[in-house]
């Protein structure tokens, strides 16, 4: 298996990483799991964050993972493939630390980085 391929599982994995930091890392009141949605739903400051940041951690992995399944499906170089996939790992982590402290000029940087990382998988299976 490709080292792109292993980013897959941890592009899916990224996102509970942030909702656990959003129900455990306090916030407003404990963590009720009868009514998760509502729980996230009432937090402030920085759980907030961190649940937007695993809402968008969700949003942005289709797109990821069509970019290096069909990069390696039109046989573009591995090198490549798995550096642009790594990459846009490292920023997509830095990216919800950057959401969770409230760096938004920082945060938006990195959302562009990685958004270039899926592109440039697409380019490079053209």
């Amino acid at each position: 298996m490709t080292t792109a391929y292993w980013t897959i599982l941890g592009a899916i994995l990224l996102p509970l990483l942030f909702t656990g930091l959003a129900k455990f890392t306090g916030g407003n009141g404990r963590y009720n799991n009868a009514a998760p949605r509502e729980f996230l739903d009432n937090q402030t400051g920085a759980a907030k964050r961190a649940h937007w940041a695993q809402l968008n951690s969700f949003e942005a992995l289709p797109g990821f993972v069509a970019a290096v399944l069909v990069a390696h499906a039109a046989g573009a170089a591995q090198p490549t493939i798995d550096a642009l996939a790594t990459t846009w790992l490292a920023l997509r982590l830095a990216y919800g630390v950057a959401y969770i402290q409230n760096w938004p000029a920082l945060r938006s940087l990195l959302w562009a980085a990685a958004l270039g990382c899926v592109i440039g998988l697409f380019v490079a299976a053209a």
